[in-house]
């Protein structure tokens, strides 16, 4: 009898083990929640949808993680390089931020005036529409009182076609001036944020396309990449 009683125990004693082994083996893990708005999403498809009046809160974290300030873009023409200015955080950062999610990629030189401007970052293609209505819809204000001039070379923010007394940027395009000598009749009027440092002869190239009506190249020139350098 008292055999059967150790067996007995024994066996439980197993069985007890055996399932406490089991659970060493397969635990469950409990999932991480990741709050969205405590990060910022490379994939523009699950980020939070920009306007304006989140875009400038937005920009101002932004700027304080992501240093980056040299693109380089590359056309059919050829690649430039470009330095964005620290002093004008919010144009910086937007670049930034648009070049990281692949905007400008597929985007056109769309205006062009010879030695005067090229303007870029938009295109009669429905995708980069998609691209915009993904990303949000937005204007920056005016930065214009860092004291860069609208000289050859630099980079500057278009005004939104919409009315826009105060002249608030489309951040979705850019202009580079090619006119020697500079356009100052522009100072005061739009913000100055970055400049050629390689390839203005990739931009005197662009310049000097045939053009049609409203200044659109009759050859299409696309942006085939635009990547952060440092």
């Amino acid at each position: 009898m008292r055999i059967v009683l150790l067996f007995c125990f024994f066996f439980l004693f197993l069985n007890c083990e055996d399932k406490q082994s089991k659970k060493k083996i397969t635990p469950e893990n409990p999932v991480t929640k990741i709050n969205k708005k405590d990060t910022v999403s490379e994939d523009p498809d699950t980020f939070e949808k920009l306007d304006s009046r989140s875009a400038m809160e937005f920009f101002l974290a932004y700027d304080k993680k992501h240093k980056e300030n040299k693109v380089r873009i590359t056309t059919d023409f050829g690649s430039f390089d470009i330095l964005l200015f620290n002093e004008t955080k919010f144009h910086r950062s937007n670049f930034i931020f648009l070049t990281k999610r692949k905007y400008f990629v597929d985007t056109q030189f769309y205006r062009v005036i010879n030695n005067y401007m090229v303007q870029a970052g938009n295109s009669d293609d429905i995708k980069i529409s998609k691209k915009r209505g993904k990303i949000g819809k937005y204007l920056l204000p005016p930065d214009t009182k860092r004291g860069f001039k609208h000289d050859r070379g630099v980079i500057s923010m278009p005004s939104s076609e919409i009315d826009n007394p105060h002249k608030l940027a489309s951040p979705f395009e850019f202009f580079i001036i090619q006119q020697h000598g500079g356009s100052h009749f522009l100072d005061g009027d739009y913000t100055v944020f970055g400049r050629v440092t390689r390839g203005m002869d990739v931009i005197d190239k662009i310049a000097a396309v045939k053009t049609g009506e409203g200044d659109w190249p009759l050859q299409n020139i696309f942006i085939r990449d635009c990547e952060i350098i440092e």
